[in-house]
C-alpha cells in the first residue's frame, strides 16, 4: 500500500508534427498521471489503461516540453495478494515499473486491427450455418491481400472492405442491446477504504478523458451517448472532498446527461443483513445526496454485486421513488438457473418493481462479438421483450470503459448478423422495457443467491457491531425526538446523527458487513463501530438529561430511585440489574410504558419467584410460573414447556442447545462460502470442561453456567438465565475461537411439525420450507434471518431469538443458529 511519486520531464521532437503522441507507462501497480496539479489519467495495466494521450495531432503551438507527475500505488487492480485473486495482501510483494516511453501512436494500424478483430470474431462465432460468418471470413482474407504492412497508403482500401460489411443493416425485428459504460468499484474489499478513494479518482478521470475524446457520441442520432453509470453516493462524496477539480468536471458531465447517477443508496450495501431502518437510511442518504449535488433523485436501484436480495426491497424501493431495479448476481447461482432476465419482482406487501438482469451475466463486458451474441442467446425472456442491457468496462477494482470497447461497438451498431448495439442510458433501457412489459412474468419473494451463504456468519465481530450500532442509533433518535417534543433548549443532534449513520452505512457495504474483505478493512470497520458506540452513548446521555433531568435530581424525603427507559413500542415488565448505594448490583422487577420511562423506587414483587433445583444426576431444573426447563450437566435442554401446559417442546431422546462443529472447506470462496456437503461432517460438541453449576439460586433470577472444549483449541462458556415472569430462556454465550476451516452452530430440535419456518426480515417476516423436496429448497440449506426464526403449528410454536447473528436454518424440526 506504499505510494511512490515519479517526476516525468518530457520533450517531444519537432519532427513528430501532426502525429498522435502518447506517454506510455506500464507497471503492475496502479497509477495516476497528474498535470498542473490536477489528475488527468488513471493508469492500470490490468484495466488496459497504459497511456496518456498528450496530443491527437501535434501542432507547432502546443507545448513540446512539459512536466508530469505519476502517483504509483503498490497495489494492482485487485489489491496486493499473491498467487490468487482472493489471496490476502502479501507484505513482501514487490511492484515493478516496466515501461515509461514517449511514443507515436499509429491510429490507422489500430483501426485496421479492430476491424479485423470484429470480422474474425464474426467468422468464428456466427457458425457455419450463417452466411454472414463466411462473408466476414472472406472479407478479412481480402483485407490481408490488399493490405501491405510496409505501405500505409494501402490501409484505406482494406478498411473500406470492412466498412462495407459493417454498413449492411439489420432487419427491424433484430434484438437491441443497450450498452452502458460501467465502472464497478468496491468501496472496500481486497483493499482498504482509503485506497478506494484513489481508485475512484483513477477510474473517473479516465472516463472524463474518454468522454472528451468522443464528443460525436453525445449528439449522435436518437440522443445516443457515451454514458458512465455511477451509483454509490459515498464514492461521490470521497471524490468531492479529495479531488474537487475532478468532481467539478463530473458535475458538468452529469448536467449533460453523460455521467448518470443511479442506485440511490449511500453505498452498494449488502442486500440481506442490514435492518429495515438501515436500508431506508441507505436510500435516504443516497437520494438526498444526489438531489443536493445533481438536482435529481435516482429512478433506478442499481445493485449488481450483492449476495442476495431481501423480499422487502421492492416495498422500500417504491417508498423511495424507485420503480426499476438492475442486478446480475443471481447468475452466480450454484444450483438452479434463475428463469428470467426481465420480470416484475414482487415484495412481501405486494409492491412490484420492473427488474432486469443483463443477459450477458456480467457488469464488466469488453464490447466483444462473443459477449453480444451471448446477450441475445442467453436472454430467457426472448419474445416478451426485445431489448437488454450490456454493461461494459473493467470493474470490481475500478477501471471502467476503454476506447477499444467503444470502437468495437461502433462497428456493431447496426450490422447484419449481429444484434443492434446502441450506446444508451439506464432510463432509455427501462423506458422501452416498460413499454414492452405486458407479457412479463412476476417473481414473488426473495431473490436468494445460491452461493456465499457463509457471509451471514463470517467475521462475528462485524456482525455484532452492526446489530449493536443499529440499536444504539435507534435509541438515540427515539430519546432525542422525545426530548425535542418536551420543548426547552434541547437541540436535535441531526448533523452528529448523520455522521454516525454514514459510518454505519459505509460498513454495510457488500464486502464489509458480509466479512468478505481483508484484515485492514475489518480493522477499519471495527474502529468505526467503536466510534459509533462512543458518540452514541454521549448523545444518548444528553437526550436523557434533557428529557428526564429533573427526575434524576435527588429530592428531600424521597427514596433514591432508578430511571429506566424503554425505547420499544410496547409496555415491558422485566428484571433489570441496577447499582446500589455501595456499588453492588441488585435486581429489580420493573414495568416501563411504551416509548417511555419510569422511576423505580419500590420494585415489583413477582407473582411467582424463579425456582432453581439441582437433581441427583447433576441436571438442573428452573421454573418461573410461565415456563419450566430442565438442563443436563452439559447445559443441554432436555425439557422445555409452558408451565400451564403438558405440551413438551423438546422431543424425547433429543437435546436442545446442542453445539455442533462442522468442517468448512468450500470449493474456492473461503470467506464467502459454506457448501452443502459441510452438513455431512457434523460432530456434536461433547468435551466438558466445567459441568453445569447453579450461579443464581432463584428469586428474581435463576441461572446456571458451564464450559465446553470446542475442537482443538477453542472454548465456550455459557450462562443460561431464567427471569421472573419472563416467557423465554436466555443464553449468554462466549466463545474463544481459534479454529480454522471449522463452523460452529447451536441446534434446537423441537416437537413441532410444519412444512415452513418463519424468519424475521426487514420490517416483516418470510417463510421458507423446512423440507428439501426440490433443488430450490435444498439450495437454501443455510439462510439468513434477523432477530428471530420460528417454527409453529396451529396453537403452538417455538422461536429462537438472537442479538448479533444472521446465519440460520430450519430443517425438518431442528432450528439451528450459526455462531
Amino acid at each position: 500500500w506504499e505510494t511512490c511519486w515519479f517526476k516525468v520531464e518530457l520533450s517531444i521532437p519537432s519532427a513528430w508534427a501532426g502525429r498522435e503522441v502518447h506517454f506510455v507507462w506500464e507497471s503492475d501497480g496502479e497509477g495516476m498521471v497528474w498535470r498542473d496539479a490536477q489528475p488527468v489519467q488513471g493508469l492500470t495495466k490490468e484495466g488496459e489503461k497504459t497511456s496518456y494521450i498528450l496530443t491527437s495531432s501535434l501542432k507547432e503551438t502546443e507545448p513540446h516540453s512539459l512536466t508530469l507527475y505519476v502517483e504509483l500505488a503498490c497495489n494492482g487492480l485487485f489489491g496486493a495478494g499473491k498467487g490468487s485473486m482472493i489471496a490476502p495482501p502479501d507484505p513482501d510483494r514487490r511492484f515493478t515499473l516496466s515501461k515509461a516511453e514517449l511514443v507515436i501512436f499509429n491510429r490507422d494500424v489500430y483501426e485496421l486491427l479492430v476491424d479485423l478483430e470484429i470480422l474474425l470474431d464474426m467468422a468464428q462465432l456466427l457458425g457455419e450455418e450463417n452466411q454472414r460468418s463466411f462473408q466476414a471470413l472472406y472479407t478479412a482474407n481480402q483485407m490481408v491481400n490488399v493490405c501491405d504492412v510496409t505501405d500505409p497508403s494501402t490501409f484505406p482500401a482494406a478498411r473500406d472492405l470492412a466498412a462495407a460489411i459493417f454498413s449492411q443493416r439489420n432487419g427491424e425485428s433484430q434484438h437491441t442491446i443497450h450498452a452502458v459504460g460501467h465502472c464497478h468499484i468496491d468501496s472496500a474489499w481486497l483493499w482498504p477504504y482509503e485506497e478506494t478513494i484513489r481508485k475512484c479518482a483513477r477510474s473517473w478521470v479516465s472516463v472524463v478523458r474518454l468522454m472528451e475524446r468522443n464528443p460525436e457520441l453525445t449528439f449522435a442520432c436518437s440522443q445516443l451517448r457515451l454514458t458512465s453509470v455511477l451509483w454509490q453516493a459515498q464514492q461521490f462524496e470521497w471524490v468531492r472532498s479529495w479531488y474537487p477539480g475532478l468532481y467539478a468536471q463530473i458535475r458538468d458531465f452529469v448536467a449533460k446527461g453523460q455521467f448518470v447517477p443511479v442506485g440511490g443508496t449511500w453505498v452498494e450495501m449488502d442486500g440481506n443483513l442490514p435492518s429495515g431502518e438501515s436500508m431506508v437510511r441507505q436510500f435516504l442518504q443516497g437520494q438526498r445526496f444526489f438531489q443536493e449535488q445533481f438536482g435529481r433523485i435516482c429512478s433506478e436501484f442499481w445493485l449488481p454485486d450483492t449476495f442476495g436480495y431481501s423480499a422487502q426491497l421492492p416495498q422500500l424501493m417504491r417508498g423511495c421513488g424507485i420503480r426499476r431495479f438492475l442486478t446480475q448476481k443471481l447468475s452466480w447461482n450454484l444450483v438452479n438457473t434463475f428463469p428470467h432476465h426481465t420480470f416484475f419482482w414482487e415484495g412481501i406487501d405486494g409492491s412490484r418493481v420492473l427488474t432486469h438482469f443483463p443477459p450477458g451475466d456480467s457488469y464488466g463486458m469488453h464490447g466483444r462479438v462473443e459477449e453480444m451474441l451471448k446477450t441475445v442467446k442467453n436472454n430467457k425472456d426472448k419474445g416478451r421483450v426485445n431489448h437488454s442491457a450490456f454493461l461494459f468496462g473493467f470493474g470490481d477494482g475500478g477501471g471502467g470503459p476503454t476506447q477499444k470497447m467503444l470502437d468495437r461497438m461502433k462497428r456493431m451498431s447496426d450490422t447484419d448478423g449481429l444484434p443492434r448495439v446502441q450506446l444508451s442510458t439506464p432510463n432509455q433501457l427501462f423506458s422501452v422495457l416498460e413499454k414492452e412489459s405486458s407479457q412479463l412474468c412476476t417473481w414473488v419473494g426473495e431473490l436468494f443467491l445460491e452461493l456465499h451463504n457463509g457471509t451471514y456468519t463470517t467475521q462475528a465481530q462485524i456482525k455484532k457491531g452492526n446489530r449493536e450500532c443499529e440499536r444504539i442509533l435507534h435509541d438515540v433518535e427515539v430519546l432525542s425526538a422525545l426530548a425535542l417534543a418536551r420543548g426547552g433548549t434541547f437541540q436535535y443532534p441531526a448533523s452528529q446523527l448523520q455522521r454516525l449513520w454514514r459510518l454505519l452505512l459505509l460498513n454495510q457495504f457488500h464486502d464489509v458487513l458480509p466479512g468478505s474483505c481483508i484484515q485492514l478493512v475489518v480493522e477499519d470497520a471495527l474502529q468505526y463501530y467503536t466510534e459509533i458506540r462512543r458518540a452514541g452513548a454521549r448523545l444518548q446521555e444528553e437526550a436523557v438529561q434533557s428529557l428526564c433531568g429533573d427526575l434524576l435530581q435527588p429530592k428531600a424525603g424521597s427514596a433514591k430511585g432508578t430511571l429506566v427507559l424503554n425505547t420499544l413500542p410496547w409496555e415491558r415488565t422485566e428484571v433489570i440489574s441496577r447499582t446500589g448505594p455501595a456499588g453492588t448490583k441488585t435486581l429489580a422487577l420493573v414495568t416501563v410504558p411504551s416509548m417511555g420511562y419510569a422511576v423505580v423506587r419500590e420494585p415489583l414483587l413477582p407473582p411467582q419467584p424463579v425456582a432453581v433445583r439441582k437433581q441427583e444426576d447433576g441436571s438442573i431444573a428452573m421454573e418461573n410460573g410461565v415456563i419450566a426447563v430442565c438442563l443436563d450437566v452439559m447445559g443441554r435442554l432436555t425439557s422445555l414447556r409452558l408451565a400451564d401446559s403438558e405440551r413438551e417442546s423438546v422431543p424425547d431422546g433429543c437435546y436442545a442447545n446442542q453445539f455442533a462443529l462442522f468442517d468448512d472447506i468450500p470449493l474456492y470462496w473461503d470467506a464467502w462460502d459454506v457448501m452443502d456437503y459441510h452438513l455431512e461432517t457434523r460432530k456434536p460438541v461433547t468435551a466438558l470442561l466445567k459441568p453445569l453449576e447453579i450461579t443464581l439460586a432463584g428469586g428474581l433470577r435463576g441461572s446456571a453456567s458451564f464450559s465446553l472444549q470446542i475442537g482443538e483449541n477453542s472454548t465456550l462458556t455459557q450462562e443460561i438465565i431464567l427471569d421472573a415472569t419472563c416467557p423465554y430462556l436466555r443464553f449468554l454465550t462466549q466463545v474463544e475461537w481459534k479454529e480454522a476451516h471449522k463452523f460452529l452452530k447451536v441446534e434446537f430440535p423441537v416437537q413441532v411439525r410444519s412444512t415452513n419456518a418463519t424468519y424475521e426480515i426487514q420490517f416483516g417476516h418470510l417463510q421458507r420450507p423446512t423440507h428439501w423436496n426440490t433443488s430450490w429448497d435444498w439450495a437454501r440449506f443455510e439462510v439468513w434471518a434477523h432477530k428471530w426464526l420460528d417454527l409453529s403449528e396451529h396453537g403452538f410454536g417455538v422461536a429462537l431469538l438472537n442479538d448479533c447473528k444472521y446465519g440460520a436454518s430450519a430443517h425438518r424440526n431442528v432450528l439451528s443458529l450459526s455462531l
